[in-house]
This record gives structure tokens, sequence and C-alpha cells, in this order.
């Protein structure tokens, strides 16, 4: 199975960055397709971002397109989330995730490993 792990969440003023970083330990992190979701207080875990397992394809929720950029780094573990123009309603707690499946994955009962989560808040 695969470990994860996020860091990179904080508070940031609207309009700043941030660039959340997901740690993979455990069997062959490029086999396996990375996604980033969000769950702000009170609302239900969403779709944030996806890259497939081989070339790098991305797939984005229109509510980060343009603003955020998924990478991986298949030598390091790692997964990243480039997050830019951030906005109040981007405050969340973020989650990275795995699963073996391949192709675009944008529901959460696709993946099969989950992080603890990264505190995203963003000021007015």
């Amino acid at each position: 199975q695969v470990q994860l792990a996020e860091s990179g969440g904080g508070l940031v003023q609207a309009g700043g960055s941030l660039r959340l970083s997901c740690a993979a330990s455990g069997r062959t992190f490029s086999r396996y397709t990375l996604g980033w979701f969000r769950q702000a207080p009170g609302n239900e875990r969403e779709f944030v971002a996806t890259i497939t397992r081989s070339n790098g394809g991305t797939y984005y929720a229109d509510s980060v397109k343009g603003r955020f950029t998924i990478s991986r780094d298949n030598v390091k573990n790692m997964g990243y989330l480039e997050m830019n123009s951030l906005k109040p309603e981007d405050t969340a707690v973020y989650y990275c995730a795995a699963t073996s499946a391949t192709g675009y994955r944008r529901f959460q009962y696709e993946y099969d490993y989950w992080g603890r989560g990264t505190q995203v808040t963003v000021s007015s």
C-alpha cells in the first residue's frame, strides 16, 4: 500500500500563493494516479485536481482551473499542488490521494489511499 503525508498548508492573504506537497512512501509511486481534494467546514469533500501516473496528464475542477497546477516527481515520490491567486473560498483542508486506476479520476470512491490533510486558510 501507499502512505501519503501532506504539508505546506498555512495562512495566506487573498491573491497570494501556496505550494502543497504530498510525500508518498510504500509501493512504487509512479504506478498510482494522484489526486487532490479539499473540504471546507460544513461542506462535502470535493475534487480539486488529478494527474495521471505515466504521462502526467492533468485535469482540474472548474473552480481552480488556471490558478492551480498539479505536478509530480516520480523519482522523489512527491506530488505537488501549486496554488496561485488564492481566494477566501479556497479555504479548506486539502488532501492528497492515490489510486492504482488509470486515467483521470475525479471521485473520492475511486481513490484507495489518503493523507490526513493540511489546512489552507485564505484571509480576505
